[in-house]
């Protein structure tokens, strides 16, 4: 039996806790019964308050309004349905849960049993006590405000999402416009009123502009802007009349209360009815870009055309092209170009704009490499255009010009290219190209450097021959130029590792753009690429003075005159100044005696060592296998050239020419087939079966060796050392490659392999000469005393070098004695010593200029 709740104290006690609980449990019930209603109130809120209904006709809007109540009548109805005013037993009960044994629940209950029991009756006394203490503690529950269950999509968070978009770019003000669209809804008599906005296109970067605000009956408005304009009041008091939108066929009635038009010409805007205005509007016309080029077209060394060009726009330009065709009307149509010409899409290139600036007024210049293109060299003709944000294109006067790209001044890398455009310029030319490229290669020891370019092109000419006789196609077309043009890159620049070689092809390079006018800064790259192919032939000569164990490290030419690295450097500037300013023969000159010098130049000779280091055998060893890897690479090209023609007898073949210039015998070329894996030197293309096998056993044996060189390979652990290492790792595995192919008679797969395998092994020989030089570096500063440092440090005088790396000396000659007798001694000391034959040569030479001097 439960107890009225006023009867008990500690329940007085919980008047706020149990208020508070009612509170929530209210909470609750109006979050779940009402959100519904508060969702679309908040939609239907936002929508008027972004100004929707300003951009919809009247009726839509209406309808919408109409269907918004609707729902809010809806809502609120089965809200009203499922609200349920909390009790105080509900919030009692709410309150009670919180606690542990429900001690408000235990105090309203009475003791049914046990009444007469005093021992009874003192149990349930102290457990109301109890429970009345528990009760005391109680504290009002947080209220559960969560429907997801009822709203398992979150509209309600998406209404109140649109509501915030709406508070931060809408207005609350807008709401009430929908009075004004309902027909009688305003104030009749205030009289009918208007709004207007006149919004220029957003490429143009102009402000809107207020039509209430303008009073000037004229009024400048760029092309393309739009004019919306508000009627309110009475529907057809205000009426619009213009003649700007050109608009035609069904137009909208001039008394909508929305008037939406886009200014397309000059004419009259007016507003009739109470309040009209007229304005007679000028269209500002958006003018179409501008672009030209802007001075001549050049090439870089490297390759890349250099285009400057103008652009301009009264807004900025969006985008532009170049239009690159050929002309065919000026090319002169002779040798490869003779025949009709292979169907080829114009080049079309973006042209670069600004990533950041002003857009209406720039210069900039286009970059491409054209250098692999089939049109290199030739007449066409450049046009420019042009678009701007309005769609307005313009396109400049075409430009004739030879198309810049890349020169090459080596004359067997100008006629690979040659022919690589031929052979481009249309698939008849293939058997053309294939004769001029045997030609030549006639006397390959007169005009290749490298053997490895030498087989490159007989490669890819075996190549073509194959493929034209079995019908020559566009992917064909395509391999055989890029495998030409990787052979005229290699026969222009060549080995890049061999510093005098280097040196001589940039001197020539560099000559050979003087004589044919290249521009400046084509002249001003390869001075630089002169300058820096010095450095490293420098480089390159005192490593080998301090792999040959010499002492000394100062270069000399022939007739004696010492040179530093300095005076070198004052010849090149000497001969870039006479280049900047015209004097071009004198330039060619001086080029002249500087590569003259340069030839001459050598090291320093010191005492040679007694016998052969680790390293120096090491290196003589893989000088050997290079050999021999030659070797068998020609005796593979010769069977790849019997192959095509096996009735012909060993060496026989039409264009079987050797390194030395025979023709039409085996012997002549070098190599003669003779390695160290069978020792008999016999000819691989005799025709005989089990010839190919024997190559690919030399080529075996040859790994084989190059295996056990590396094993004993000096310079372990060192940077030079792994490098040598990886190299020769490289190199088995090309040669691995090679035998594998050798034996399944792929002759030029197999010449491949091996021009990788030389490659290799050249790197690793250098890397090797490095891994030396370092070590004997290392040995040498550790066992020299300080008197030998000393030593080395005197002049032939017997002073000491200056201070900080200076050249002279600070000690003072005369040193308080009489000048002439000192001087006497001196040339007495020189004379003596210059008679020493175990003197260095530098030493004497220097001693023996002082004497002729003095």
């Amino acid at each position: 039996m439960a107890k009225p709740t006023g009867t008990i104290p500690v329940l007085s006690d919980l008047r706020l806790p149990l208020f508070l609980t009612r509170c929530g449990l209210l909470a609750e019930n109006a979050v779940r019964s009402f959100w519904p209603f508060v969702s679309v109130a908040l939609l239907a809120l936002a929508l008027l308050m972004l100004g929707v209904q300003d951009h919809l006709p009247v009726r839509i809007v209406w309808g919408g309004a109409a269907l918004s109540g609707l729902a809010l009548l809806g809502t609120v109805a089965i809200g009203l349905r499922q609200f349920r005013w909390p009790t105080r037993d509900k919030a009692l009960a709410r309150l009670d849960e919180t606690l542990p044994g429900h001690p408000i629940q235990a105090l309203l209950d009475d003791q049914v049993i046990g009444t007469a029991d005093r021992d009874s009756m003192a149990v349930w006394q102290a457990h109301q006590t109890r429970m009345a203490r528990r009760a005391a503690t109680a504290r009002a529950p947080a209220p559960d405000l969560r429907v997801a269950r009822r709203d398992p999509f979150a509209l309600r968070y998406a209404a109140l999402l649109v509501f915030l978009v709406a508070l931060l770019f809408g207005s609350i003000w807008r709401v009430g416009t929908m009075a004004a669209m309902a027909p009688g809804g305003i104030d009749l008599a205030g009289g009918p009123t208007w709004e207007g906005w006149v919004e220029p296109p957003r490429y143009t970067g102009k402000p809107t502009i207020y039509l209430n605000d303008v009073s000037a009956p004229m009024m400048q408005v760029p092309e393309g802007s739009r004019i919306t304009l508000r009627f309110y009041g009475e529907i057809g008091a205000l009426t619009l009349a213009e003649t700007v939108s050109g608009r035609i066929g069904e137009t909208p009635p001039a008394s909508d209360p929305i008037q939406d038009i886009t200014v397309a010409r000059d004419g009259e805007l007016r507003i009739d009815g109470p309040g009209g205005r007229t304005w007679d509007l000028r269209v500002l016309a958006d003018m179409p870009p501008q672009v030209a080029i802007a001075g001549p077209a050049e090439a870089e060394a490297t390759g890349e055309m250099l285009l400057p060009f103008a652009a301009s726009d009264d807004y900025g330009v969006v985008s532009g092209q170049a239009r690159i065709t050929l002309d065919l009307g000026v090319l002169p149509r002779r040798h490869g170009l003779a025949v009709d010409p292979d169907p080829r899409d114009e080049v079309i290139v973006q042209l670069p704009m600004p990533i950041a600036g002003d857009r209406t007024d720039f210069t900039e210049t286009l970059v491409e490499d054209f250098s692999r293109h089939p049109w290199a060299h030739l007449p066409v003709t450049v046009t420019l255009s042009a678009e701007d944000a309005a769609g307005h294109v313009t396109e400049a006067e075409p430009r004739p010009m030879l198309l810049p790209a890349r020169r090459f001044f080596d004359p067997m890398a100008a006629a690979v290219v040659e022919q690589r455009r031929d052979l481009l310029w249309s698939l008849d030319n293939a058997r053309r190209v294939a004769q001029v490229l045997r030609a030549i290669s006639h006397r390959p020891d007169e005009v290749f450097r490298s053997e490895t370019s030498y087989l490159r092109l007989r490669a890819i000419l075996r190549r073509l021959e194959l493929m034209t006789d079995h019908g020559l196609t566009g992917d064909h077309q395509a391999e055989l130029a890029q495998a030409m043009w990787d052979l005229a890159i290699l026969l222009e620049e060549g080995d890049l590792g061999d510093a005098l070689e280097r040196l001589r092809r940039a001197q020539e390079r560099l000559s050979e753009a003087m004589k044919n006018g290249a521009s400046d800064q084509e002249i001003a790259d390869l001075m630089q690429e002169l300058r820096e192919a010095t450095d490293d032939y420098l480089r390159q000569l005192s490593r080998q003075a301090q792999q040959q164990g010499q002492q000394g490290d100062q270069q000399q030419a022939q007739n004696g005159m010492q040179m530093t690295q300095d005076d070198l450097q004052r010849m090149m500037d000497r001969i870039q100044e006479l280049m900047e300013q015209g004097r071009m023969a004198e330039a060619e000159q001086a080029l002249r005696e500087l590569q003259q010098m340069m030839e001459n130049m050598r090291v320093t000779q010191g005492q040679g060592q007694g016998g052969q280091s680790e390293g120096q055998q090491a290196m003589e060893g893989l000088a050997e296998t290079l050999r021999e890897q030659q070797g068998l690479s020609d005796q593979a090209f010769r069977d790849l050239q019997e192959q095509f023609n096996p009735g012909a007898q060993s060496g026989e073949n039409r264009g079987n020419e050797g390194r030395n210039g025979g023709q039409g015998r085996g012997q002549s070329h070098e190599g003669q087939g003779q390695g160290r894996a069978d020792g008999q030197g016999q000819p691989g293309s005799n025709g005989q079966p089990g010839s190919e096998q024997s190559l690919a056993d030399r080529q075996q044996a040859l790994r084989d060796e190059l295996a056990r060189q590396q094993g004993r390979l000096p310079g372990a652990g060192t940077p030079e050392g792994d490098a040598a290492r990886d190299a020769l790792d490289r190199a088995g595995r090309a040669m691995e490659g090679a035998e594998q192919s050798l034996r399944q008679d792929d002759y030029a797969g197999a010449i491949d392999q091996q021009s990788e395998a030389m490659e290799a092994l050249r790197e690793g020989m250098r890397a090797l000469g490095e891994a030396m030089a370092q070590q004997q570096q290392n040995q040498t500063g550790q066992g020299m005393t300080e008197g030998d440092m000393r030593a080395q440090n005197r002049d032939p005088l017997g002073r000491n070098s200056g201070s900080n790396g200076s050249l002279g000396t600070q000690e003072n000659l005369l040193q308080g004695e009489d000048v002439y007798r000192r001087a006497r001694e001196l040339l007495d000391e020189i004379r003596r010593r210059s008679g020493e034959a175990e003197r260095p040569e530098v030493e004497r030479d220097y001693l023996q200029r002082l004497l002729d001097r003095f």
